[in-house]
């Protein structure tokens, strides 16, 4: 089985006649696009054109940015690619203004659901005109739109592009060799605690010699993000990122005070954890991730595939099924390399019905447990690929929904036929998944609002900017986490922290994560008849406010109650373990 993926179906190379044809076609649609705003009359005798010109100019778009972010993303180092990237922008900054002005031809249609009953077009995109009305005061004038777009390619994308390029590439010095950061970090799994220890001071050195590049990254991109924050009206860029999200303050409100609320029960769960390492004063950083239990199975490539495919059979036919066509059509690019990022992530392939899911396999069960989560972003997807190309793109909060589920279940499955020694593994690695979406995302929400706010007065170094994260750690942790051993470089390596397009890419994973355990209890209480829902309600998230995606499956999400039940259940799992 390859383990690289595929990117030929999408296009065989750059110098791809496919590949030419849509860059040029992209100029032609701009120029399209462009002429049909300039010529636009009464906002309801236009609307149906200027929807169906900047469908197409997504479509090619997405497509041609997808497979160069791809190819990037595998080889950050690749020149040529870079340059692709840079040229695509540039013309697709061409439309930037006319994106804006048409947005604002769509905010003045008097009455959308009356024009939705004489198009089509028009009443599949009910909802993005509909939100195109609510957005328009945000926009500014035509050409500070355009001028925005085109200064963003040398401002807060090529930062964004930094930080990527920097810790892919940097030399981790271990054991006498030179290894990358991702493989590094993987061996926070290792069963060896000295071999924690060891590549723990290993990866806190690297970060030493990139340290403040990155920082000027950082201070820039927050600097840029909040400076259009307030030029378009918002209140703050956490506002800004919830409108993007379509989610309500109340919503993160209630869920922000349960989690709360619950943190001294997950300090207890690290506390047990750090005793039975024999450590007295809380988890050093670099046990966070240290199996217990019986840990020593590995799973090759084709095993994964097996066990994945067997256990969500149990859940959904066509689950089972698109999994089997993952492995089988080489979506997946699994093993760490130079030049590789870290981490994990999961693209649709626009137009084609397919996902790529880049992951750093080591074949330890928690390599299991990512590729279930990004196969379950690609069963998102799926239920989503015969919307319309403008109806396809999810929100961030919910866009963590059935990756989260697909551990919940994986978890479910994989106690179900445990030995006694491989339930306690197995049920400490789903509590140390829930930690970090839950404990330490909540961190990363502290430290990025913090970074946001002090970033306005002073230039944060990196100094200031540990600090800060210690700071969030020890806000988040308590005192499960040894103050002595902690980790202030976490804002280096993660990407989230980066995009001058998407803030606080950190709540949506303790949404998605709460969210889909109470998800997975009502499926548990209502079986077979809970799938039909459960997917329909994937595939209106993008058409949909979060609160409206709940009300689909008879949830508040305004409620703390919510968020609470599905705490309590991650308590008991907690209770269980300590009790082991």
């Amino acid at each position: 089985m390859k383990t690289e993926w595929a990117l030929d179906p999408i296009y065989k190379g750059l110098n791809d006649p496919a590949y030419e044809a849509d860059m040029q076609a992209v100029e032609k649609l701009v120029a399209e696009f462009a002429q049909a705003v300039k010529e636009a009359g009464a906002a309801e005798g236009c609307a149906e054109q200027l929807l169906l010109l900047e469908e197409a100019l997504t479509l090619k778009v997405s497509r041609l940015g997808l497979y160069l972010s791809l190819r990037q993303s595998v080889d950050t180092e690749d020149g040529d690619v870079m340059a692709q990237y840079n040229r695509l922008m540039k013309i697709y900054a061409q439309a930037a203004p006319y994106t804006a002005a048409a947005e604002k031809i769509f905010a003045q249609i008097a009455d959308i659901d009356a024009l939705a009953e004489k198009s089509e077009v028009v009443k599949e995109y009910t909802f993005l005109l509909k939100q195109a009305k609510e957005n328009a005061k945000y926009l500014l004038s035509d050409d500070v739109e355009e001028m925005i777009s085109a200064m963003d390619m040398t401002g807060g994308s090529a930062w964004d592009q930094l930080q990527s390029f920097l810790t892919s590439t940097v030399k981790v010095e271990y054991d006498g060799k030179v290894v990358t950061l991702s493989e590094i970090r993987n061996m926070a799994y290792s069963p060896d605690q000295g071999v924690r220890k060891a590549a723990y001071e290993a990866e806190i050195a690297c970060y030493e010699k990139i340290q403040d590049s990155i920082a000027f990254a950082l201070n820039n991109i927050k600097n840029q993000v909040t400076f259009l924050c307030h030029k378009r009206g918002y209140e703050s860029p956490l506002a800004m990122t919830l409108k993007q999200s379509r989610m309500t303050k109340e919503t993160l409100d209630a869920m922000l005070d349960a989690i709360k609320e619950y943190l001294p029960v997950f300090r207890k769960y690290l506390c047990k954890k750090a005793k039975m390492l024999g450590h007295e004063n809380g988890l050093p950083f670099y046990e966070l991730f240290a199996p217990l239990g019986k840990s020593d199975k590995k799973f090759s490539v084709e095993e994964a595939r097996d066990y994945l495919v067997e256990c969500f059979g149990k859940f959904s036919p066509d689950m089972a099924d698109m999994m089997q066509e993952a492995f089988d059509n080489e979506w997946i690019d699994f093993f760490p390399r130079k030049g590789k990022r870290g981490g994990a992530f999961c693209a649709g392939v626009p137009g084609m019905k397919e996902s790529r899911i880049l992951t750093n396999y080591d074949g330890n069960f928690g390599s299991i447990s990512t590729l279930a989560h990004e196969l379950g972003h690609a069963y998102h997807n799926r239920q989503t690929e015969d919307n319309r190309a403008m109806n396809q793109d999810y929100s961030m909060p919910v866009a963590e929904t059935a990756s989260t589920f697909n551990e919940t279940h994986l978890g479910h499955y994989a106690l179900a036929s445990a030995t006694a020694e491989e339930k306690l593994s197995l049920l400490e690695n789903d509590l140390m998944e829930k930690t970090q979406c839950i404990v330490d995302i909540y961190s990363r929400y502290l430290f990025e609002t913090a970074v946001f706010e002090q970033s306005q007065s002073k230039f944060l170094m990196a100094e200031d900017l540990k600090d800060i994260m210690l700071k969030a750690q020890k806000e988040a942790y308590g005192e499960g986490l040894d103050e002595n051993v902690m980790h202030p470089y976490m804002w280096v390596c993660k990407g989230h922290y980066y995009s001058s397009g998407l803030s606080f890419y950190n709540f949506p994973y303790a949404f998605g994560n709460l969210f889909a355990v109470g998800l997975y209890n009502m499926f548990l209480e209502e079986g077979e008849s809970f799938i039909p829902k459960y997917k329909a309600m994937l595939k209106a998230t993008p058409t949909c406010t979060i609160e409206e995606a709940g009300a689909m499956v008879g949830v508040d999400l305004t409620d703390k109650a919510f968020w609470e039940s599905s705490l309590k259940l991650i308590a008991k799992d907690i209770e269980e373990f300590c009790a082991m």
